[in-house]
């Protein structure tokens, strides 16, 4: 037989996230939240523990994820093109997308 899992469905910043106590997540810039800060989401859209699952209408009652912010930086650069034929115009841009670093302390 395989382990129990235990992971929960959050909404954190408009995004759906699939969660495990212990994992690591890079999310878009948490700007409330300093480094080090630790936080809790009630936005807990399922809770999973084996076989024993609770759905959320529209969200679970009572549960709530506590997540750690490790820190702040940037993504890694992507360059963005613009081209328009026979004008000889062409532009290029960068981008580095602001990311903080979470830890996932628990899932109550």
């Amino acid at each position: 037989m395989s382990e129990t899992q235990h992971y929960a469905i959050i909404q954190l910043l408009g995004k759906q996230l699939r969660v495990t106590a212990g994992e690591k997540l890079v999310v878009d810039r948490l700007v409330d939240h300093a480094e080090g800060e630790t936080f809790e989401v009630k936005e807990v859209l399922m809770v999973a523990n084996g076989d024993d699952v609770k759905i959320g209408q529209p969200l679970v009652e009572k549960a709530s994820v506590t997540l750690k912010v490790l820190e702040h930086g940037r993504g890694d650069k992507i360059r963005v093109a613009v081209y328009k034929s026979k004008s000889k115009y062409r532009k290029a841009n960068g981008h580095r997308q602001h990311q903080s670093t979470v830890e996932v302390v628990k899932i109550a």
